[in-house]
């Protein structure tokens, strides 16, 4: 994989290899899934932000002092690739109530394989604002890559676009920053590989459907593919 300075993995704690493992076991319950994928989402969204771009701002405090902060510099706007995607918005307007919220659907041709653009509605001044790509799943990147095009074809800089992502291929992180070397993705896991079928070992199931809890079905085929 190449080395890519705008690549940012949560840092590997103890804590968050604890979640990873209960929400990685095939037999933990939905529950627990959604509990703890939601930590480590919260985890993901907070560091994505500190990447975004801060202007110095001055407050006087309670005291009457004068306390050098800072303030977000440009609008923001987060965009989920639907479905999946969509389990991190809850978590972002909790720590960000007012943000402005796009959406992109875009799903793989199951003759083909390639993705295909299905919706995609963002905000009239999006080109304007620093924008929140969600997307727990990177795997080929293939439909990462169509979702970012959907973003640069509205006028967003490329350098504008932070990848929110849970888990990521290398290859998959190779293909997104050699086509798009200004963008930066935070992920909490850099996977080891993906097998012959394009899953990610060691993996974690279909992430959407999982947190959703819409196809048990789809987690035993996962299963049985090594996803």
């Amino acid at each position: 994989m190449t080395s890519i300075d705008n690549v940012h993995p949560l840092p590997q704690t103890n804590q968050l290899r604890a979640m990873h493992t209960i929400i990685r076991d095939k037999h933990a319950s939905r529950a627990d899934f959604v509990f703890y994928s939601r930590r480590i989402i919260r985890l993901l969204l907070e560091a994505s932000m500190d990447l975004l771009p801060f202007d110095k701002h001055e407050v006087t405090t309670s005291v009457g002092e004068t306390y050098h902060g800072l303030k977000f510099s440009s609008k923001l706007c987060a965009v989920p690739v639907i479905r999946a995607g969509e389990s991190m918005e809850a978590e972002l307007r909790e720590i960000h109530p007012s943000i402005r919220i796009g959406k992109i659907l875009v799903q793989r041709d199951k003759e083909t394989k390639l993705p295909h653009l299905y919706y995609s509605h963002l905000p009239d001044d999006i080109a304007e604002r620093q924008v929140l790509l969600l997307e727990p799943m990177l795997a080929t990147g293939g439909s990462a890559l169509a979702a970012i095009e959907v973003l640069l074809g509205a006028g967003v800089p490329e350098e504008n676009i932070v990848f929110v992502n849970f888990l990521a291929s290398p290859s998959g992180i190779d293909t997104v920053c050699r086509t798009h070397p200004k963008l930066k993705i935070v992920t909490s896991s850099i996977e080891e590989r993906l097998n012959e079928n394009s899953f990610m070992i060691p993996g974690i199931g279909d992430f959407g459907d999982r947190y959703f809890g819409t196809a048990d079905s789809g987690a035993r085929e996962a299963a049985r593919a090594g996803r």
